[in-house]
């Protein structure tokens, strides 16, 4: 019962959300069209109860402008994204597909490596703040490397896969690791650990494009990019610093980033469409890996015969 009350309360803040603003009897119109509905109104008491319940357990704020009787979603302020925004995205895309079974055969999903076996053991061990042992399949490497200790310290999901940030106690560095690349997963209980004092996982990554960092100082990025892929990089900015200056022919997206192996790989699936303009050693590390790729499409002689 529990569970599905939650649905219910995700149902309300999303539909609130997607249309910006809506009255009481365009909510109940709503609902009517859902399946876990069963065709029974939405009373103005169950309203009320499922909007003191969206506050209290999602920290969602639903107010209402008394000159129209609308109700909306209060703005917590702009910035990066939080936990619980994600969350509810999450959410509300599950409660959709799960309200759509029926269409089952028109929804085409994407397949991704699953975090559920390993996720919740890494959460509890950053609730403890204890170490945890696994051993790792890593792409560069022939052989999984075993018994790797690591205190973690956060995660992070990049392109729909997740990963632990922590500090391995044998390099005596911090490193990332794919969750989809773990196996043997131990909580070690009784090794505690104390977070650096003034560390920010927020911060960690500020100055990146993915999941890649490096010690290098963040340099001015400027990115040349054509009309139509701009459209996408406004739509989803590769990082918080974008700014755009835009032309007749194209726009100038500027960023201020580190240079990594994660957002050279990013500029480079742009192709043609994304020229580097600066720096210099970003242009020439993006020229460098598209001669070695030509290279690999150059005919190759072959040895005539006399006859």
């Amino acid at each position: 019962m529990q569970y599905e009350l939650l649905h219910r309360y995700i149902w309300l803040v999303d539909t609130i959300r997607r249309h910006g603003r809506i009255t009481l009897d365009e909510i109940n119109s709503q609902w009517l069209l859902a399946s876990m509905s069963n065709g029974k109104p939405f009373s103005r008491r169950t309203f009320f109860n499922y909007r003191n319940a969206a506050q209290r357990l999602l920290g969602v704020y639903i107010d209402c402008d008394l000159s129209t009787y609308e109700y909306f979603i209060e703005q917590q302020g702009e910035g990066r994204l939080s936990l619980n925004d994600w969350l509810l995205d999450s959410m509300s895309i599950n409660e959709t597909l799960r309200d759509s079974r029926d269409m089952a055969n028109r929804v085409v999903l994407e397949n991704v490596p699953s975090a559920r076996e390993h996720l919740p053991t890494i959460i509890d061990a950053m609730r403890q703040d204890v170490r945890v042992r696994f051993s790792y399949k890593a792409h560069t490497r022939v052989n999984r490397t075993a018994g790797i200790v690591i205190e973690p310290y956060f995660v992070k999901i990049f392109k729909q896969l997740w990963y632990v940030i922590g500090y391995n106690v044998k390099d005596g560095k911090i490193k990332t690791y794919a969750l989809d690349r773990i196996s043997d997963l131990n909580i070690l209980a009784q090794e505690h650990f104390k977070m650096p004092e003034g560390f920010s996982p927020a911060a960690f990554f500020s100055d990146c494009f993915g999941i890649t960092t490096n010690q290098n100082e963040p340099k001015r990025i400027t990115l040349r990019v054509e009309p139509t892929q701009a459209k996408y990089f406004r739509a989803l900015p590769l990082h918080p610093s974008q700014t755009e200056e835009v032309h007749d022919s194209y726009s100038l997206f500027n960023y201020r980033m580190r240079i990594t192996y994660d957002l050279k790989e990013e500029i480079m699936s742009h192709g043609s469409a994304v020229e580097v303009v600066a720096p210099p050693e970003l242009k020439a590390l993006i020229v460098e890996e598209l001669r070695q790729a030509l290279q690999n499409y150059q005919p190759t002689s072959t040895p005539t015969t006399g006859k």
